[in-house]
């Protein structure tokens, strides 16, 4: 008995966490990280410098560029990776652009049939409705692109996107973006082998 609710406890939790994860609107498509491993490498540095705000601009490159490689050096050191320009056998560098992706309809949006002989419940579901709301337009888009190349070849030997469906497009809000980025380093890099 102990057992079997200790089973269904564990479960509850791992479902959770997947309808959580779910709904952060982050998406993560890495490549395969066989090229990367078998590079056995250690050091690593950024590609490009970072961005200097001279103008105090609120423009979202600049706000994102220091949150960025703070998360990945972060969780790039959790593996084991250091830091150190001179003996750097990989080098990081993203790419962000802003994207714009056509929405879903729900299959379950609508109630009308193809069957003539099926009568259709003509009664609305106020969820279904929202949902078909929600999936339907066109959705904003942060994309990010963490490229790692092999720094003696110049060759990509990795990569993985992060995108993000922007929630307002009009207003910047810092705190969110800080969370989104944090989770979505965190789980962009979380197929890479740790450091030999």
């Amino acid at each position: 008995m102990r057992t079997s609710m200790r089973t269904s406890h564990s479960l509850l939790l791992f479902i959770l966490t997947l309808a959580l994860a779910a709904c952060s609107g982050i998406e993560i498509q890495p490549t395969e990280t066989d090229t990367f491993a078998a590079g056995h490498y250690k050091y690593y540095t950024w590609r490009s410098e970072p961005l200097v705000n001279t103008t105090n601009s609120r423009d979202t490159m600049y706000i994102m560029d220091p949150i960025l490689r703070r998360d990945v050096d972060r969780e790039l050191e959790k593996k084991g990776y250091v830091l150190d320009p001179e003996r750097a056998q990989f080098s990081v560098d993203y790419i962000y652009a802003q994207g714009l992706r056509m929405g879903e309809r729900s299959e379950l949006a609508t109630n009308i049939t193809t069957y003539p002989s099926v009568n259709p419940n003509r009664q609305q579901n106020q969820a279904v409705v929202d949902n078909a709301y929600a999936l339907g337009g066109i959705k904003e888009t942060n994309n990010i692109a963490l490229q790692f190349n092999d720094m003696e070849t110049k060759q990509e030997v990795w990569q993985v996107i992060i995108t993000k469906i922007v929630e307002n497009v009009n207003k910047v809000d810092v705190a969110e973006m800080k969370e989104s980025l944090r989770e979505g380093v965190r789980r962009a890099l979380e197929p890479l082998p740790a450091a030999k």
